[in-house]
Order: C-alpha cells, then sequence, then structure tokens
C-alpha cells in the first residue's frame, strides 16, 4: 500500500509513544501531532493527548506555563522537541549558531525546552532535515543538554531521534545515539555520509517498518479530520482534509 514520508514518520513516532497516560505535543509539530493522535486511536482513547495549538485537545487554558506545571507534576509522559542543532550526546540548539554576540544565526528561542527536558520521562526528539547542518558534532549553544551528571536529579531526556532518513534510540548510559533503523529508500551509508557526529550500529541495520494497512486507516480517517482543526494545511496536502 502506497504512503507518504510524514505517514511513514507519523507511524514511526506513534510506535515509540507506547502505552502511556499523557502525550503533549507543542506548536508547529504536525507529525508529532499526527502520531499522538494515532497512538490514541489506537489505545482506544488511551493515552490523553493535548495539543497546544487547538480548542478541542487542549485541557490548558493559560498556555505554556500550565503545560510546565503539569510536567513538574510528573503529569506529562512525552513531550517532542527539537532544534536548529542536534548534537550526538542530545544536546539541542535553539538559540543561535556562531558566536552568541554576533551570531550567523539567530533561532526563535527555547521556550522551556530544557526544563521539559528534564521532567518529562519520554522525551522524542524529531528533525525532518537530517543533515551535517542540523546533525552536528556539538552545538553552538546548548538550549537544552541530553544528559546530567549523576549527582543531577533528573527524570527525562531523549529516547530517540526520528528524521525523514532514520531512526536513532539513545543510550543514556553511553550517552550516544544508535542507528535503530533507515527509513525505505534510504541506506545506512546515506545516513552517515549526512550525519555530522559519531553513532553506534549494528553489524546490519534493519529497514524501518512500513506503515499497517490497518495504521494508515486510523491516520486517513480518523486522525486526519481531527488534525484539520490544528494544522488546516497539512491535512489538506497529506491526507486531502480540509
Amino acid at each position: 500500500m502506497n504512503f507518504r514520508d510524514e505517514e511513514l514518520l507519523a507511524a514511526v513516532i506513534a510506535d515509540l509513544i507506547g502505552d502511556v497516560r499523557h502525550v503533549a505535543v507543542g506548536n508547529a509539530s504536525p507529525i508529532p501531532a499526527t502520531a499522538a493522535l494515532l497512538a490514541r486511536e489506537r489505545g482506544g482513547g488511551r493515552p490523553y493527548v493535548s495539543l497546544l495549538q487547538s480548542r478541542k485537545h487542549n485541557f490548558f487554558t493559560d498556555g505554556g506555563r500550565e503545560l510546565f506545571d503539569c510536567a513538574g507534576q510528573g503529569r506529562i509522559d512525552v513531550f517532542f522537541l527539537s532544534g536548529g542543532e542536534i548534537d550526538g550526546e542530545g544536546n539541542i540548539n535553539l538559540v543561535s549558531i556562531g558566536d552568541y554576540e554576533k551570531p550567523t544565526v539567530r533561532f526563535p528561542g527555547s521556550f522551556g525546552a530544557a526544563h521539559l527536558y528534564y521532567v518529562v520521562p519520554k522525551v522524542i526528539l524529531f528533525r525532518t532535515e537530517h543533515s551535517r547542518r542540523s546533525l552536528v558534532p556539538r552545538v553552538s549553544f546548548v538550549s537544552a543538554p541530553g544528559w546530567s551528571p549523576d549527582h543531577v536529579y533528573r527524570r527525562g531526556g531523549p529516547a530517540a531521534l526520528v528524521t525523514n532518513r532514520c531512526v536513532f534510540t539513545f543510550d543514556t548510559s553511553r550517552r550516544r545515539f544508535w542507528l535503530a533503523s533507515v527509513h525505505p529508500g534510504h541506506t545506512a551509508e546515506e545516513v552517515a555520509e549526512h550525519t555530522g557526529f559519531d553513532y553506534d550500529r549494528p553489524a546490519a541495520v534493519p529497514t524501518t517498518p512500513a506503515p499497517s494497512k490497518e495504521t494508515l486507516r486510523l491516520m486517513r480517517e480518523k486522525v486526519a479530520p481531527e488534525l484539520a482543526e490544528v494544522y488546516p494545511q497539512f491535512a489538506a496536502r497529506v491526507f486531502g482534509r480540509g
């Protein structure tokens, strides 16, 4: 069965979400939002999904502050983060590239990413541009660290990094990524060519499984209409839903 790249990535992320209570999705994140709603459809209403830009799927009435409070109380199990740069230790950069006083690139800012990275047990990193420009040996500015010293209490951290080419999982003990699978149409050699940081990999890298017919049905028939409320252009382009 034919599928779009966005459907593959959403299916992959839904699998990574697993059996949890509450998934929250921040702004400008249509693919993670698709994945969260797909996970809810599969689970018969579980997990609870909070989409920050939604009127229907968001019980927060005071924006980000309530989200941060909820996460700090341990009531959010999965969140998604990205960055202008991500390095091999799971550090993300949402501030700037180059000299801090005179940067060559300025990003919008962290908006609480460091807090959520520490307190949400499972953080899935997501980047649709898999290149040496975005996946770097060391970020120019650490907006949110991927790990902390042993004496620092921390519930959260990176669980995986999903890109348009592959899936990495994160080994907390080694502070390194592991190449878990390569998406159909891509190769392990291609991933290595376009990745700026070092990572571990098996001798034979698996291919990311394609979405099943049932997964595609749920996304197209159940998730897409819900998604159109928050991301109408994305829903129209990917699913033909207005």
